[in-house]
């Protein structure tokens, strides 16, 4: 149905409702990683706003490397390499990569 407007109330509308999204999947990523079901990588992902195609993307893992990344017990083995590529990326210290800070 077509109405009238001038466009910036959809795009208000449809941008709120993305930044909805994105703040209730950083919500359950901190609690699943206070919970230790998963990895600090996962919350800090959401942070920045960012989603797994994206981050594999800057990172140049592939999605899967990244999954696997989520799993707290291979998280702690990752070398500093690793940790340096997903700091460039999400441009968040790599030490403070290795721990869970709830605003980093």
């Amino acid at each position: 149905v077509t109405v009238r407007s001038s466009g910036w109330e959809a795009e208000a509308i449809a941008t709120g409702s993305a930044l909805d999204e994105i703040e209730r999947l950083k919500r359950d990523a901190w609690r699943r990683a206070v919970a230790g079901t998963t990895s600090p990588l996962e919350y800090y992902m959401h942070c920045r706003r960012m989603d797994l195609a994206l981050l594999a993307q800057a990172t140049g893992f592939s999605r899967w490397r990244i999954r696997r990344h989520f799993r707290p017990a291979v998280y702690a083995r990752v070398n500093a390499g690793v940790l340096v590529r997903y700091s460039g990326a999400l441009g968040i210290d790599a030490a403070t990569l290795k721990i869970l800070v709830e605003q980093p």
